[in-house]
């Protein structure tokens, strides 16, 4: 088991964007259920979007609309693009793979404040 990698958290302002990408190595990429999730200080974790091997997507009720899972199965990665962010997106936010079930990263901090 190998942790994945995200990157491309930082500091914005409301209303900003972000694109948060992740990359994972190991098994056969395209078959992966592969899934955002954020962890707010003071709160569990919880997820945000998911993307499953045909493409399809789902999201949680507070960044829908907002936030798309995106996957590159050749390029072994996952995206999400973040518009118009508030200052209760502000969490750490974790790629992770769902199915199969694999291992949890370091994350990378999103923070969004005026």
């Amino acid at each position: 088991q190998v942790q994945p990698v995200e990157s491309g958290g930082d500091l914005v302002q409301p209303g900003g964007s972000l694109r948060l990408s992740c990359t994972g190595s190991g098994g056969i990429f395209g078959t992966y259920t592969m899934a955002w999730y954020r962890q707010a200080a003071g709160k569990e974790r919880e997820l945000v979007a998911s993307i499953r091997s045909g493409g399809k997507t789902t999201y949680s009720d507070a960044v829908k609309g907002r936030f798309t899972i995106s996957r590159d199965d050749a390029g072994r990665s996952v995206y999400l693009q973040m518009n118009n962010l508030r200052p209760e997106d502000t969490a750490v936010y974790y790629c992770h793979r769902d199915f199969p079930n694999g291992p949890w990263g370091q994350g990378t901090q999103v923070t969004v404040s005026p």
